[in-house]
């Protein structure tokens, strides 16, 4: 991982668009801190796209959604995303899975997380759960604090019964189906903006800071990791390019301020 400062200044001036995980990347200590908000609202002003990709809850993120200037919120790693209704105040919600298929999971996964909260000592599903539709998540770090044992424990139950497992700065999520981060941003991409991500690669970066965004570190060649990320960096196959100096919300506002310096004064939405 190199300093942000490498980022070579002609490379940071090409990006229209921002792909950005949330807890721990956008939030300190939970919370979306003013220069966060800031450097959102200079992303938007200059004319780029910003796509949060959570593995928070479609619940949790309506809020958010709302208030911020993003082009939307993907949320449960890739399964959902709410974009801007077409009433001032109003949101639409986009869903990768039918409805049957949905119900389905939903049930299947209910049954997973009494048999974890059974077997794993201390294990407990997350305080945001009622909002979640298309994933279950165990609280690791929230709330709560689980050992690497039982983490690991929680990761292999999940994949025994089928279900995709990844581990965040927060939770252990777990879901049916074959998205994930990368098909999410994907997916939205398309939806929105009726383009081929892969096509444009060197015009997006992608910012995280944990083990559930190595595949995205992995996919984008601009990629970047707040300085908290340093926590997991002995467990990341793939870790991204760059790392800022300070840590979450703080590091967000580093690469904001790194692709701002670099466009020209006056910027179209691409």
């Amino acid at each position: 991982m190199r300093p942000l400062q490498d980022w070579p200044a002609a490379e940071c001036a090409r990006i229209t668009g921002v792909l950005t995980d949330i807890d721990d990347t956008l939030t300190t200590e939970g919370a979306v801190t003013p220069d966060v908000l800031q450097a959102l609202d200079a992303l938007a002003a200059a004319g780029l796209h910003v796509i949060p990709i959570t593995g928070r809850p479609v619940g949790w993120s309506e809020p958010f959604a709302l208030q911020w200037p993003v082009d939307a919120i993907v949320a449960e790693n890739g399964a959902v995303a709410l974009t801007h209704g077409a009433q001032p105040g109003t949101l639409r919600k986009l869903y990768v899975q039918d409805e049957a298929t949905r119900s389905a999971n939903f049930a299947r996964m209910q049954a997973v997380a009494r048999r974890i909260e059974s077997e794993v000592p201390g294990a407990a599903l997350s305080q945001d759960s009622p909002g979640r539709e298309t994933d279950i998540a165990i609280d690791h770090s929230e709330f709560t604090h689980l050992p690497q044992d039982c983490i690991d424990r929680v990761v292999a139950l999940m994949r025994a019964e089928g279900m995709n497992a990844t581990v965040s700065s927060i939770h252990v999520n777990g879901w049916y189906g074959g998205h994930n981060k990368l098909f999410g941003a994907r997916w939205i991409v398309r939806e929105l903006l009726g383009r081929d991500l892969d096509a444009e690669l060197d015009r997006w970066v992608y910012v995280g800071d944990s083990t559930n965004d190595v595949l995205m570190f992995e996919h984008f060649p601009h990629s970047v990791g707040v300085a908290n990320i340093r926590r997991f960096e002995d467990q990341l196959t793939h870790k991204p390019t760059y790392v800022t100096r300070g840590e979450r919300g703080a590091g967000f506002a580093e690469v904001a301020a790194a692709i701002l310096s670099a466009r020209p004064a006056l910027s179209s939405r691409a």
